[in-house]
């Protein structure tokens, strides 16, 4: 079956679009260091730096590991469950503790990324970040022509 230039044209433009107005899911994560600590044995501090483009966020989430959030640069909007939305700035810091629902994590500006530290202790087998599934959009009802 071959189909016109314009219908093919027209359907990229409107898959790109969509694409385009999703919000980014995944961010920019840089290894620092993985260490067993000595004095908690079966525990394990991991050190990463996670940036977010401007504007961007995550779904919500939790870890599996208790966390210490550090803003290194730029803003971070976030607020764990039961809590107020808050943003933090560069030098500012938060507690996450293990199993806590994660509902808002993201850049707090539109214009430039946001940088954080996230130090995690956990055991050497814990997912750190488990992300929810993406909501499901409920199915359009067929239309149907009546005469």
């Amino acid at each position: 079956m071959h189909l016109p230039a314009q219908l093919v044209r027209a359907s990229l433009a409107g898959s790109l679009l969509a694409w385009a107005a999703m919000p980014a899911l995944a961010v920019e994560e840089h290894p620092l260091l993985h260490a067993p600590l000595t004095q908690a044995p079966g525990r394990a501090l991991t050190a990463l730096t996670v940036t977010y483009a401007p504007g961007q966020s995550s779904r919500p989430h939790h870890h599996e590991g208790d966390a210490f959030v550090y803003v290194l640069s730029g803003r971070i909007r976030s607020r764990l469950e039961g809590g107020a939305e808050r943003v933090y700035g560069p030098g500012e810091s938060w507690f996450e503790p293990a199993g806590i629902r994660h509902a808002v994590s993201g850049n707090a500006d539109a214009d430039r990324p946001a940088t954080m530290l996230v130090v995690f202790v956990a055991g050497p087998k814990a997912e750190l970040t488990v992300m929810e599934p993406s909501p499901v959009q409920p199915p359009t009802p067929a239309r149907t022509q009546s005469r």
